[in-house]
């Protein structure tokens, strides 16, 4: 979930209820908010750097909160706080709080991180600079160091790196970031630095993520011919945890598991012009799944056009599989699907 996809309430006297969908950061970032900037500069300078980083990031992505959201997360804190208006966390309100709070140097290094080139964060910098780049940077790197750096990449952005290294090499990283441990806080600073001199960024995030979720997100993102060769590499080195990453993938074909009506809703997100790509390297089961969603005559259209595409290559049908999983994904970090489901074995395919 997007720190700013924040979902109003309507409610005269909400409960608190309203706030349940909203993360820790965000709640604290509304009190922050809330409680005004005196009182806000004063409770920043009780926290410890981290926590400030991560309330500052969640406030500039807030955008605009409705006043019952406020009065609900407000109410956790046993106050009542009732407004006629919104409140509305920007870069310009969340610099002038840390400015009363901080010294120049800090608020200056935290801004940096929060708004980036075009408001992105550190690590979406380090995700622009290119793989060739990165993955010849990090052939000269210790592979615990390239573990730490890979595994806080976008998994699409990783896998192409991946793909650039050699396959012992990218083996160890890759089993290396299933079992790491907490990073220490003096390593990351180490790394931090070095990545600042080589690529003119910095880490931004130091949150843990599931190592085997954040490698099964790097395998879809794989060609299919990339996929099978570190596969085979991974299983040779650990069969056990690539078969907990392989339970944690999903692919194209993965789709024929999920219900009819989790099918639906994805048929109408999905990107139409690149459905019949995708669907030409696809099995009959997942095709007929599709068409199953569709009326008879967007499904002889549909049928028509994977026709009129002739020969294609197999790189180009997985890159419009890899984007409709993608946006399979997004649905279920939204909670539209549910990924887990399983519903897609017991359908009868005429």
């Amino acid at each position: 979930m997007a720190e700013s996809a924040i979902t109003p309430v309507a409610s005269a006297n909400p409960p608190p209820s309203v706030s349940a969908h909203l993360s820790g950061r965000q709640k604290a970032a509304i009190l922050m908010l809330a409680v005004g900037r005196d009182r806000s500069a004063k409770l920043l300078k009780l926290l410890h750097e981290d926590e400030i980083r991560d309330i500052s990031i969640t406030m500039a992505g807030l955008g605009l909160v409705r006043a019952d959201i406020v009065e609900a997360v407000c109410h956790e804190f046993t106050r009542n706080f009732e407004s006629s208006d919104g409140l509305v966390g920007t870069y310009e309100t969340t610099e002038e709080m840390l400015r009363k709070a901080l010294p120049e140097e800090q608020v200056e290094k935290i801004m940096d991180e929060i708004r980036g080139p075009a408001g992105r964060t550190m690590w979406d910098k380090l995700g622009n600079v290119q793989e060739t780049v990165l993955a010849n940077y990090l052939r000269n790197e210790y592979p615990q160091t390239a573990a730490v750096i890979l595994s806080r990449l976008q998994p699409a952005h990783a896998a192409r790196i991946f793909a650039l290294l050699p396959e012992d090499y990218a083996t160890d990283v890759m089993m290396r970031v299933l079992h790491m441990e907490t990073v220490q806080r003096e390593v990351l600073d180490s790394v931090e630095a070095t990545l600042r001199s080589e690529f003119i960024s910095s880490l931004g995030r130091s949150s843990k993520r599931n190592s085997y979720e954040l490698l099964a997100e790097v395998f879809n993102n794989f060609d299919r011919k990339t996929e099978t060769r570190l596969m085979a590499s991974m299983d040779k080195r650990n069969h056990e945890d690539m078969e907990k990453v392989k339970a944690l993938m999903f692919t194209f074909e993965d789709i024929k598991r999920l219900p009819h009506v989790s099918l639906m809703r994805i048929v109408n997100e999905v990107n139409r012009e690149k459905l019949p790509l995708a669907l030409k390297g696809a099995s009959e089961t997942v095709r007929k799944m599709f068409l199953q969603c569709m009326s008879k005559r967007a499904g002889n259209i549909l049928l028509e056009e994977i026709e009129a595409l002739g020969p294609v290559r197999v790189k180009d049908a997985d890159a419009a599989q890899t984007e409709i999983v993608a946006t399979i994904k997004n649905m279920a970090n939204a909670g539209e699907i549910d990924l887990a489901e399983n519903g897609g074995n017991d359908e009868i395919i005429p």
